[in-house]
């Protein structure tokens, strides 16, 4: 099952444009509230120089990168957990989604109008954040009554969960998104459980001019200092330039584009690995004549799950892995070089991937 990343935020703040960047997909980016109705969903490649490396090792007949989906969702209002706007769609859209990359608007220009009639990201998110903690705190009410009712029981474990769903109640009443909540496992388990807004982790965007992007403007620094607490990741991007960029056919044209905006990179590549890190997920590699292929797993995913990702045979058969860690598959330049150093390990079903892991799967069914 895939995870998905949802690109949210106010209307005409660029979520769109950074989409159709991202994914060079024509999602309709316009100058007017709700231009995106119905959620976009864009498979994106993941930039990996580790691929490219092995690629130039192994000299494969194909190079296949991994890939992450994201969805651009419909904007959302002041009021939305009332059902204003697309409140309910939105809601009801972010709910399936596994993590969040909130947009907010820090570029001034009279030709783009803005919802609020003014630029603030800070009262932006502020909006986004009370509507959100509103539908959870209206999720979170409702199953405080099955858990009360469950409690008449007697049993402890049911007045335990009374007492974990009162806490985060009172957090959200706090004005606290979930994901900032001090909780015990269960806790957590239950805002993982009940699909909590707030309890998404989250990847904050500013989207800035051009002449912003490095070292931001009066706007990113108020809002990097609302955020300063939060432990989450701030990225400064112009999307509409980022557009451009990716419209470009030649890799060159590309990079003299970036290179004269002051960056290393493109910034939908660091928006793109950071979706994929807040996702909690990591890359192996299969390395072979045929193909040098990256593929995604879970954090702390078992070598028979990683299998699977390839084939459900592989899981169900699984044998064992021969597992290579790519810094040594770069030191000795192959396999064969590899295994003559007594570098290749065997690995039962026990093993936890490792990022860069480049593996070999031996299953029978």
């Amino acid at each position: 099952m895939p995870l998905y990343c949802g690109i949210v935020g106010l209307p005409n703040v660029g979520k769109s444009t950074l989409f159709n960047a991202l994914t060079n997909a024509k999602a309709l980016a316009a100058n007017y509230p709700f231009a995106t109705k119905e959620p976009n969903v864009g498979v994106i490649t993941v930039p990996d120089d580790r691929l490219t490396q092995l690629a130039k090792l192994v000299n494969p007949q194909k190079v296949l990168p991994t890939t992450v989906e994201i969805v651009d969702i419909a904007g959302l209002i002041k009021g939305a957990s009332k059902g204003e706007g697309l409140g309910n769609q939105f809601l009801a859209n972010i709910r399936e989604v596994d993590a969040i990359a909130h947009v907010v608007r820090c570029f001034d220009n009279d030709n783009v109008i803005h919802v609020d009639g003014s630029i603030d990201p800070v009262r932006d998110k502020e909006i986004i954040d009370t509507e959100l903690i509103f539908k959870d705190l209206e999720t979170m009410e409702k199953r405080l009554d099955k858990l009360k009712k469950q409690a008449k029981t007697g049993l402890p474990k049911d007045k335990k969960m009374v007492e974990v769903a009162e806490t985060v109640i009172a957090g959200l009443e706090e004005g606290k998104c979930a994901r900032a909540l001090d909780l015990d496992e269960d806790g957590q388990a239950l805002v993982k459980e009940m699909m909590l807004l707030t309890g998404k982790p989250v990847l904050y965007i500013c989207n800035v001019d051009e002449n912003s992007v490095v070292n931001g403007n009066e706007h990113t620094t108020r809002f990097k200092e609302l955020v300063k607490d939060e432990n989450a990741e701030v990225i400064l991007i112009s999307a509409a330039i980022e557009e451009e960029i990716a419209q470009l056919e030649e890799y060159e044209e590309k990079m003299m584009f970036v290179e004269e905006m002051g960056l290393k990179e493109p910034g939908v590549n660091r928006v793109i690995l950071s979706c994929y890190k807040l996702l909690d997920l990591l890359t192996y590699f299969t390395a072979g004549e045929k193909e040098v292929r990256a593929w995604t797993v879970k954090a702390g995913s078992k070598a028979p799950a990683a299998a699977g990702v390839i084939h459900t045979d592989f899981e169900k058969g699984f044998i064992r892995a021969e597992v290579i860690a790519y810094d040594d598959f770069v030191e000795y330049g192959s396999e064969a070089a590899v295994k003559n150093a007594g570098k290749l390990s065997i690995e039962g079903k026990e093993y936890v991937v490792k990022d860069g892991d480049v593996m070999h799967f031996l299953f029978n069914v």
